[in-house]
């Protein structure tokens, strides 16, 4: 078995054209002041026919330009690109389609730019309106259709017109779950067939599930290649590199202002129990310690862990618990317990105070995970501060195992 893609020193630079005014285009004639940017250097890659490879890297390091230069959209200013068989892309929303032109009309052009004949695209007409399930929209102009409409007619003519290899950026995320066990359904059914599958994607535990392969960029070059599990956690390391993750409330920073809603990693609307809190006692400040905390901020399965809650009030409060929740990466709460639960009497509050939640062993697979806290009364009756999901812990992988929770196994055969 060959190669499906060779990538051979490819180099992809832009020029960033920053706005002048008409005074400096006048006296700035003749002189190039555009920057350039390299947005991949000496990218050297060769992936077997029937492979399916994951592209992981922070944002700009070059991820999306290395799969439009496969797909053949840019041409990099140096090094070759040679593709085996019928390529088909789904790489950005609505890439491909003309908003004038109706749904029917756009599968068939679409099928004419990936080189088929009008008879053969359709054969397949049928089941690319089946699989997107837009029947009651194809004769629309699609300028009308909503971005998840846009991405389910994209995946259903990519994944129905027979390529030899499929080249998908993360525009997948846009279509509802529903839809996307369909995209991995017919993911796996392209694996089973021997076809050759790039994508790009921040799902890391979607690389890890399906993926024999991950290539991690950084900065428009290659600095991991190969088992998808050592890939991630070259991925994560770089990411999450630093120390312990301290991250101070807003009430902390303002002085006196009362709030009952944690500001931190996670911008967004306050939840009903963030709502409720009466203020009374304030988060202020949170911090994860893991081992090694002063070179790294992530752990591994089954590393102790801890979480440092500091928290304030104004006045006097006798009757206080700390609650604390761990979700994944879909909110699910993991675990939640408290210290009511944990038989913790915790001292009255006037002025500053603490509580740190330690875990000798946290047995959680490679992913993303997202802290919730709260300060409420004994019986939870008065919620005096919340803070839903607005602090993460990065686990990284060591194997493929698959799920939540890393349970230690022993195989005999």
């Amino acid at each position: 078995m060959g190669y499906a893609i060779e990538i051979g020193d490819v180099s992809k630079r832009f020029r960033l054209r920053h706005d002048k005014s008409l005074k400096e285009r006048v006296l700035g004639a003749g002189r190039n002041r555009d920057e350039v940017f390299w947005a991949l250097r000496d990218i050297d890659l060769r992936i077997d026919q029937g492979s399916t490879v994951g592209l992981l890297g922070h944002n700009g390091s070059g991820k999306s330009t290395l799969l439009k230069c496969i797909a053949g959209i840019l041409r990099p200013n140096q090094g070759t690109i040679t593709t085996t068989g019928r390529v088909a892309a789904l790489l950005e929303l609505g890439a491909g389609f003309q908003p004038d032109l109706t749904g029917r009309e756009n599968v068939f052009l679409n099928g004419a730019i990936l080189g088929l004949s009008k008879k053969e695209i359709a054969r397949h007409f049928d089941d690319i309106v089946a699989f997107s399930e837009l029947e009651q929209f194809i004769d629309s102009p699609v300028k009308h259709y909503s971005s998840g409409m846009f991405v389910r007619l994209g995946f259903a003519v990519a994944v129905n017109l027979d390529p030899d290899i499929l080249l998908v950026d993360e525009v997948l995320a846009v279509g509802d779950e529903a839809f996307q066990r369909r995209c991995m359904d017919r993911v796996r059914q392209f694996q089973r067939e021997g076809r050759t599958i790039v994508f790009v994607t921040h799902a890391v535990g979607q690389v890890q599930e399906i993926c024999n392969r991950a290539v991690v960029l950084d900065h428009g070059g290659v600095v991991a290649d190969g088992d998808p599990a050592e890939s991630i956690r070259t991925f994560r390391e770089r990411l999450y590199a630093g120390g312990s993750l301290v991250v101070e409330t807003e009430s902390a920073r303002g002085a006196g202002r009362r709030t009952g809603a944690v500001r931190s990693a996670r911008e967004t609307p306050p939840s009903e129990m963030e709502l409720r809190a009466s203020g009374d006692v304030r988060i202020v400040g949170v911090e994860f310690e893991y081992p090694e905390h002063d070179r790294r901020g992530h752990l591994l399965p089954h590393e102790p862990f801890a979480a440092r809650v500091r928290y304030h009030s104004d006045r006097r409060v006798d009757d206080v618990m700390v609650g604390i929740g761990i979700h994944d990466a879909t909110g699910k709460l993991v675990f939640g317990s408290n210290t009511k639960f944990l038989g913790v009497a915790v001292p009255a509050i006037d002025g500053d105070a603490e509580v740190v939640f330690r875990f000798e062993s946290l047995p959680l697979l490679g992913g993303d995970y997202r802290v919730s806290f709260a300060v409420q009364n004994y019986d939870e009756s008065i919620t005096y501060d919340w803070s839903e999901q607005r602090h993460q812990i990065a686990v990284l992988p060591t194997d493929r195992s698959h799920g939540i929770v890393a349970l230690r196994m022993q195989v005999e055969a």
